[in-house]
């Protein structure tokens, strides 16, 4: 088996798995066939089966934003402990200005190079999550993505 190249901005982007792309692909196939059904034949049971087709593509996306937030979380917890042990003092008073875009993309930075990408940040307000990943010259991996 041959091995994963390492993480870096180049191709850190996580693609959407397979099977949540092949349900949404049906799901939303679903919706386009239950809604033609309810133009040749409008009737009750059509419109019920657009509501379904609807609720169902619905709960995929409900799921997939709501593993999503919770990373974000997740994510907004580890780096706020990180940055706490790795900043100088004088800058761990800042660490609630970062919101959680900007500490989403601060995860990638080394230990060795966080302390002054958070100044950047904080200093030019850098929201941008891939402008602020793109000033990381030492990628740190994050594999465990949602």
């Amino acid at each position: 088996m041959a091995e994963e190249p390492a993480q870096s901005y180049a191709n850190h982007v996580r693609q959407l798995p397979r099977p949540y792309f092949a349900a949404g692909t049906v799901l939303a196939l679903n919706v386009v066939v239950a809604t033609a059904q309810l133009v040749v034949r409008p009737d009750w049971l059509a419109a019920f089966g657009v509501l379904v087709a609807l609720a169902l593509f619905g709960v995929l996306w409900f799921v997939r934003t709501t593993a999503l937030v919770v990373q974000d979380r997740v994510v907004r917890l580890e780096e706020r402990l990180r940055l706490e042990r790795l900043l100088p003092e004088a800058m761990r008073a800042r660490i609630g200005e970062l919101g959680v875009g900007q500490l989403a993309a601060l995860r990638f930075a080394s230990d060795g190079e966080v302390a002054e990408l958070v100044r950047q940040v904080l200093d030019e307000n850098l929201r941008d999550r891939d402008a602020i990943k793109r000033r990381i010259r030492s990628w740190r991996p994050d594999d465990l993505r949602v």
